[in-house]
């Protein structure tokens, strides 16, 4: 790993250009890593708590044709019905052991190496993929394992925003986060003009 950046201070745009792949941690990064959980006589029903700023992040990385995918260690129906609101398809929901191995399919079958992806993370399963990844990052309540691990590390914790903060943090370092907000607000208008000529 290269030299740390705490928080929104940068991602180099040498580092950020190389970035093709952003792999996402669900639990504790999109999520605070709290478990909601009810149970009737019946079923037993799980929830998870998503920050609306994360998914304009995401729609961000999209825009700039990022693929973004979710490797998970942990099975969520929450998790699945997120990722598909926010147009993410790649959701990898796999045991722990099994991460590595997902990543290796989804880098193969996008045509990027390793050294091209980065991945966000917070516990210790997260490890071995931050381990290989080109960009590590961490959110700011991750474990200090990961944190040792990650070239950047956020300011924002999991589950409030954090995705959003790096998704940010990596397209300023590509020097496309200005473009693609003000290209966001001009198709906002560019809707509301149609709208009302209709």
């Amino acid at each position: 790993p290269g030299a740390r950046t705490i928080g929104m201070s940068a991602i180099s745009g040498e580092q950020a250009h190389r970035v093709r792949v952003v792999l996402l941690d669900a639990d504790g990064v999109m999520t605070d890593g709290g478990l909601y959980v009810s149970a009737d006589e019946e079923r037993v029903t799980e929830g998870r708590r998503f920050h609306v700023h994360d998914g304009l992040g995401i729609h961000m990385l999209r825009r700039a044709d990022l693929v973004v995918a979710i490797v998970s260690g942990k099975v969520s129906a929450p998790v699945r019905r997120r990722a598909e609101a926010l147009g993410i398809m790649e959701v990898h929901q796999v045991s722990p052991f099994g991460t590595l191995e997902a990543v290796d399919d989804i880098l193969r079958r996008v045509g990027a190496t390793w050294d091209e992806a980065a991945f966000l993370a917070d516990d210790l399963a997260d490890l071995p993929v931050l381990r290989e990844v080109g960009l590590p990052a961490a959110v700011a309540n991750a474990v200090p394992e990961v944190k040792e691990a990650a070239d950047w590390v956020g300011e924002v914790c999991g589950g409030a925003g954090a995705v959003r903060e790096f998704s940010e943090a990596l397209l300023r370092g590509r020097a496309e986060w200005d473009a693609l907000v003000e290209g966001y607000v001009a198709e906002c208008y560019e809707h509301w003009r149609s709208a009302k000529s209709d």
